[in-house]
């Protein structure tokens, strides 16, 4: 499906009080600015056409407000029986342990009615989460923001998640299409007007727009450490000695003489309170302090992995890409700049 001389696509962005603004109008803002904003800019006034016809759908008609309070106006109803060849669900305002099961049921059947008559659904961030509780994505791969896997791991156990990629096909067809990342809609609006509309007018609008292609997916950006809420408090205090003892050679036997209970035991209950394993945690660790000294300074690689806990560099290095996808100098290329420039900036400023 794309845009011809028979009229511009038809596009629907769905829109509930918990959809981020910021998604919601910036994908709105893009879409309808592709065909005519940089022709205006160069000059080219004949060039100019309208490639997507794009409404605001919601549960309700009415005005209503979105995350941060700004105001939304929909353009129709999911009770008006709406159709469109396109649908977004843009990012969503949700915590990573709340539970929408229930909410919305007229939208979510929409959503599937739509999907079945042949419209394409795309999701950005976490509304990879509603997409989910339509059900479409029952035994398909996904991606959404990577704070949301252990969601979808305990909420949507039949989607295969994928926290690493920036976008990720459900089906053969590109009919079910998610995009990770709090702006993954970035990506995704140069996806769709280059699949609808042409690759060249997407590059104009990536252009104009100073939008970037995030081919390196969401694991540089990840944070590997995330503080899961339980109750468990021996748990809570072996994490609370690797915290601070990470760099030990010894940290896991600490943290099993400190628990004083049986170590498969405490393997178990550190699983289940988490969602990962103690190792697993500690690499973490280990390696976000990796992250935090390639992006503060120049040390030698091999002088961070001994500052990280690790004496075997080369270990060190093959553990650092599987966790990040990129190597430490590939990491310390791309994210150095950005924190130095920042620090002269708040120095300026100061």
């Amino acid at each position: 499906m794309t845009s011809s001389s028979q009229g511009p696509v038809e596009v629907m962005i769905v829109a509930v009080p918990e959809t981020a603004g910021s998604a919601l109008y910036g994908m709105l803002d893009v879409l309808l600015a592709a065909g005519n904003i940089w022709q205006t800019l160069v000059g080219d006034g004949c060039g100019q056409k309208t490639l997507f016809r794009v409404r605001i759908v919601s549960h309700t008609d009415e005005p209503f407000t979105c995350g941060n309070g700004i105001p939304v106006t929909p353009h129709c109803s999911v009770a008006d029986n709406p159709a469109a060849g396109i649908l977004i669900l843009p990012e969503l305002w949700l915590n990573p342990q709340e539970d929408i099961s229930g909410r919305y049921p007229e939208l979510m059947e929409w959503l599937r009615q739509m999907y079945h008559q042949g419209s394409t659904l795309y999701s950005a961030c976490s509304g990879a989460v509603m997409l989910a509780e339509t059900g479409l994505l029952d035994g398909c791969e996904a991606t959404s923001h990577w704070g949301y896997q252990d969601l979808f791991t305990k909420r949507y156990p039949k989607v295969r998640f994928r926290p690493e990629p920036n976008l990720v096909f459900a089906d053969a067809e590109g009919r079910i299409v998610s995009a990770g990342g709090t702006t993954s809609w970035h990506d995704l609006a140069i996806h769709i007007i280059a699949r609808h509309a042409s690759p060249g007018e997407a590059l104009r609008i990536a252009k104009v727009y100073l939008l970037k292609w995030h081919g390196e997916g969401q694991l540089p950006y990840a944070t590997l450490v995330r503080r899961t809420p339980h109750a468990d408090a021996v748990v809570r205090t072996c994490e609370q000695r690797l915290a601070g003892h990470f760099r030990d050679s010894d940290a896991i036997r600490q943290v099993i003489e400190l628990a004083d209970i049986p170590q498969r035991t405490l393997k178990r209950r550190f699983k289940a309170a988490t969602g990962v394993t103690l190792i697993d945690y500690l690499q973490n660790l280990r390696i976000e302090e990796a992250k935090r000294l390639l992006e503060s300074g120049q040390m030698p690689v091999d002088e961070i992995s001994l500052q990280s806990g690790y004496e075997d560099a080369s270990f060190f290095r093959r553990l650092f890409k599987r966790r990040t996808g990129l190597t430490p100098s590939q990491y310390r290329r791309m994210f150095q700049p950005v924190s130095a420039a920042l620090r002269e900036q708040a120095t300026l400023i100061n």
